[in-house]
């Protein structure tokens, strides 16, 4: 009996200590709540992650109007997320047989453009989630696709066969094919969609003119394969990311400089996965962004070239990033298979 009595004793001298500790770690969390860093965003929280890719994430963005955000890579498939909220994958794209390289959204948000080692590219209804056009012409891998800003979407891509061809999407057909001696990784245009910039295993940025089909003249300054090359959101400027672990920003306004590389960025890596690690801009143009296979995301300021952030959490090679439109949001995919949202500060 003694023994019993002995033991609710201890019992409750349990629980009371139980319930102070519990209460003093939900004061602790309320301080930590009002002395802890201001939050800068609308995310569910501070940083968000989405699983569900059964691969390596190559091409991630935000949808022009900050709700939705893709994301593709190696499992083949494109997949649509809301970004607020608990970040619920809303719809999924299938209908490629290779692993998609790029995907970008079209200016509108209406579409989605694709590109694939199958050797096509492919444009997609958003709210349908269905394909509307596969695009045929290529010989090799196409590791990269863009659409111009303005008008009637044109689309260009760049290819393995040592080729970049101009789309029209409504018609299906190839406009021009513009020959390159070396495989073509990462292709862009203009502001304007007068000319095409390049990128290759031949470490050259290339601008064409696709009305004369020629080049109008080249970048030089990397020395090792370019991966990536982005127009700035003013359409002065092209950032481009290379496997020598440099982005360099380049003038490409009509009277510019004959030097024409106006800042480069180090930090970041490569390595020997050689993956085609694409970069981007914020939407003021203010900071640059590149992923990095050394699992980390790399944030520059334009003007000063400083490292602003790197953010860990990734477990393998970073392959794209994007900011949202709106909201201080950086978006990341990984060779882990894995997305992040973080917010940072506005």
């Amino acid at each position: 009996m003694a023994k019993r009595a002995a033991d609710s004793v201890i019992a409750i001298q349990d629980l009371k200590r139980s319930r102070n500790e519990l209460v003093a770690i939900t004061s602790r969390d309320k301080a930590l709540l009002e002395t802890g860093v201001k939050r800068t965003s609308n995310l569910f929280s501070p940083i968000m992650l989405l699983e569900g890719h059964e691969g390596e994430v190559f091409g991630c963005e935000f949808h022009p109007e900050g709700e939705h955000l893709l994301s593709t890579g190696f499992d083949r498939k494109i997949l649509l997320w809301t970004v607020y909220d608990e970040c619920e994958n809303v719809s999924m794209m299938t209908g490629h047989t290779g692993a998609i390289m790029e995907a970008h959204f079209s200016t509108d948000g209406s579409n989605v453009y694709t590109c694939a080692t199958d050797k096509t590219l492919s444009i997609w209804d958003v709210p349908t989630s269905q394909r509307i056009r596969k695009l045929k012409g290529h010989t090799g891998f196409v590791n990269s696709v863009c659409a111009t800003r303005r008008g009637n979407p044109t689309l260009v891509s760049g290819s393995d066969d040592c080729t970049i061809k101009i789309w029209d999407p409504r018609k299906k057909q190839v406009v021009h094919t513009l020959d390159n001696n070396y495989q073509v990784t990462a292709v862009c245009f203009n502001d304007t969609g007068e000319y095409v910039v390049s990128g290759g295993i031949d470490n050259d940025v290339k601008v064409w003119d696709i009305r004369k089909n020629e080049i109008v003249y080249t970048l030089t300054g990397h020395s090792d394969t370019v991966t990536g090359v982005t127009l700035s959101p003013d359409g002065s400027y092209i950032l481009s990311n290379s496997m020598d672990n440099t982005l360099r920003v380049w003038d490409i306004r009509p009277y510019a400089p004959i030097e024409r590389c106006i800042q480069t960025f180090m930090g970041h890596q490569h390595n020997f996965e050689k993956n085609l690690l694409r970069s981007c801009w914020s939407p003021d143009g203010t900071r640059v962004s590149a992923g990095s296979s050394d699992r980390f995301v790399y944030i520059w300021d334009f003007s000063s070239g400083r490292i602003l952030y790197k953010l860990p959490g990734h477990n393998g090679s970073v392959n794209d990033v994007d900011f949202h439109p709106n909201e201080p949001i950086v978006l990341s995919g990984s060779s882990d298979k894995n997305l992040y949202l973080g917010e940072i500060d506005a």
